[in-house]
């Protein structure tokens, strides 16, 4: 794929919001104008610089898994392809939650899955063009953050929807996952040019597909310095029910080394002495039981011979 071209022509572009205008005093560049406000939050403007950069770094960059992405290796299969479609999460029971925060793109637990909504300006031939490509770009050295985050999250729909039920699902009401206005042959043409999208093009974190919070929950105080990663529990009935299989776990191995330990001082306890004591007293009992069998056994010879 071309690094300096958006992810799709812009005869596929699903947003036409951003279309271009001659921009004043300039007869060679084309630019949006400036107090156009990012299709989708009209509360902001293209032309609020740092506010716009400030919007694009929390909608698009995970904080947490980006400084882990290298040891994701650990929780997750290492392939950005592991991502089940959206008819396939109701097939394993799982309940598609919407969700706005990106480092819970993909991240599931139980019968939930978070998904992000994928947004109208993402879906913009100018947008890619003149605010995550452009070098004259307003946007400072996060940048590149930017549009590799936003590459890999774009590239996860690829998967999500891969099949007209798919697209169903992705545009119920409660979960509008893509926009109402989008047909799915406008859908088919704007995704088959995404796979064109590679690792080498996208951040850390979408090199891998979905992850289980449990295991980012459970590796969290070790990469992350922190508690956990997510806490969906409402009640801490349910909090510390997570905790019962370890300290179980722990519970079992501590009893059995106490027990070995009290087997070991036991069998030290009975020396050589103690077993020089008993000798006597089971040579006595071999001498009784001896000494009745062979009166028995005399017994019975003089009853054969009579």
């Amino acid at each position: 794929m071309n690094p300096i071209s958006p992810p799709f022509s812009k005869a596929h572009q699903l947003c036409s919001d951003l279309d271009p205008h001659e921009a004043e005093g300039s007869a060679n560049e084309i630019r949006p104008p400036a107090s156009t406000p990012l299709p989708g939050q009209p509360c902001i403007l293209l032309s609020d610089f740092i506010h716009l950069e400030q919007f694009l770094l929390k909608e698009f960059w995970a904080h947490d898994l980006e400084a882990i992405a290298p040891r994701l290796w650990v929780m997750s299969t290492q392939s950005s392809a592991n991502v089940n479609p959206l008819h396939r999460q109701r097939v394993k029971g799982r309940e598609i939650v919407v969700t706005e925060d990106p480092r819970l793109h993909l991240v599931w637990i139980h019968d939930r899955i978070f998904i992000k909504p994928l947004p109208r300006y993402l879906l913009s031939h100018a947008f890619w063009e003149h605010f995550l490509l452009s070098k004259s770009s307003t946007l400072t050295d996060r940048r590149d953050a930017i549009r590799k985050a936003a590459m890999g999250y774009l590239r996860t729909y690829r998967h999500l929807i891969r099949h007209e039920s798919d697209f169903v699902i992705a545009q119920q009401d409660h979960l509008r996952l893509v926009p109402k206005d989008v047909s799915w042959t406008q859908f088919c043409g704007f995704i088959s040019e995404i796979i064109s999208i590679q690792d080498s093009d996208v951040s850390g974190r979408y090199c891998y597909g979905e992850l289980r919070l449990s295991r980012l929950n459970l590796y969290a105080p070790l990469f992350l310095r922190k508690f956990y990663y997510e806490q969906v529990h409402g009640q801490y009935g349910d909090y510390f029910a997570r905790l019962y299989g370890p300290i179980l776990f722990v519970f079992a191995v501590v009893s059995t080394i106490l027990n070995s330990m009290q087997v070991e001082i036991a069998v030290e306890q009975v020396s050589a002495r103690h077993w020089e004591a008993l000798w006597p007293i089971s040579r006595c009992h071999f001498m009784s039981q001896y000494a009745v069998h062979r009166f028995s056994k005399s017994q019975v010879s003089d009853i054969v011979q009579d």
